[in-house]
């Protein structure tokens, strides 16, 4: 990827902007980080430390910032979320930004598209006429990101701009925030087996889910910047094989020597999905993405920063 302008990574000083952010300054480009800090962290971008980093303290949300932030772009990975049901139906941001980026000149934007299924396992893209209507039995939240999608084949039809939205399963590895409500169960299982502690699991904890290392995400937000084929198009970002709640937590207690500890369970969050796998064939066919970091090694190399973080300082 040869890149003359500037990356926009909105969104970037959250847990996978900033994996995004640091691929990017390794490949030579210069990046800029458009993010408020309501859920990432200063330190995730401490951790990166790179001389060709501008980092803006603002929220997508803001026009004028947003104006400015696109000055001279070229090219925008969109990761700003809030990654909660109400909120994101409450005040949906896919218009806005589109509109700000078709009027200030960038050739592309790969934008995250993440959502919950109930379709058959494992979940496609609209294999059936009726299939995308099945996202309105979920949650709202699953609702508000398919209309995202729309908008982005929608400005890539009717204004030519290049736009390439993935739908992420279960990302996790370093720098996820076990700490906070929204983080993903990976790292509040780690945290809570390091402190000796009972990991909460919702439900019997035979609900499975494709989790997917975050090398493997980027990888792939990498290969949609290069794609041809892909623009225009939605595609599934996973590791491509499912797990129980109930097995992870074995994997990781056995990696982390913490055999006798026990689970706590409470009832299901309401809008839990039961089972999610996904179909990455579209992926692999238009990207050339394959998962190259399987589910064991990345636990592994997310528990080794772990160790070395301020979590396990805490």
């Amino acid at each position: 990827m040869t890149l003359s302008g500037v990356v926009l990574v909105t969104g970037g000083a959250g847990f996978i902007g900033s994996h995004i952010t640091a691929r990017l300054l390794s490949r030579g480009a210069r990046v800029r980080v458009l993010d408020d800090l309501s859920t990432g962290h200063r330190e995730n971008l401490e951790e990166i430390n790179h001389r060709d980093l501008d980092f803006v303290a603002e929220s997508v949300t803001n026009a004028p910032a947003l104006k400015r932030a696109l000055d001279g772009v070229e090219l925008i990975y969109h990761e700003a979320a809030i990654p909660s049901v109400p909120r994101s139906v409450a005040n949906p941001l896919g218009r806005t930004c589109l509109r700000e980026r078709h009027f200030h000149g960038a050739r592309r934007c790969a934008t995250a598209a993440c959502g919950a299924w109930c379709t058959p396992l494992p979940f496609g893209l609209w294999r059936s006429a009726d299939a995308s209507k099945r996202w309105l039995t979920v949650v709202p939240y699953a609702v508000a990101k398919l209309v995202g999608e729309y908008y982005c084949q929608v400005f890539t039809r009717s204004y030519g701009l290049e736009t390439v939205a993935l739908r992420y399963f279960n990302v996790f590895g370093p720098r996820q925030d076990p700490s906070s409500q929204y983080s993903g169960v990976i790292s509040r299982f780690i945290s809570s087996l390091m402190r000796g502690e009972r990991p909460v699991i919702f439900g019997d904890g035979e609900q499975s889910r494709d989790f997917t290392y975050i090398d493997n995400v980027v990888e792939a937000n990498m290969l949609a910047a290069e794609t041809t084929s892909g623009v225009g198009q939605v595609m599934n970002v996973a590791n491509g094989q499912r797990i129980t709640l109930n097995c992870l937590l074995d994997t990781l207690k056995e990696i982390t020597s913490r055999m006798e500890v026990q689970a706590e369970y409470k009832e299901n969050r309401p809008g839990d999905v039961r089972h999610s796998l996904a179909d990455i064939t579209r992926a692999q066919e238009m990207l050339g993405y394959q998962p190259k970091i399987e589910l064991t090694e990345g636990l592994r190399r997310t528990l080794d920063w772990w160790k070395q973080s301020r979590f396990a300082k805490d």
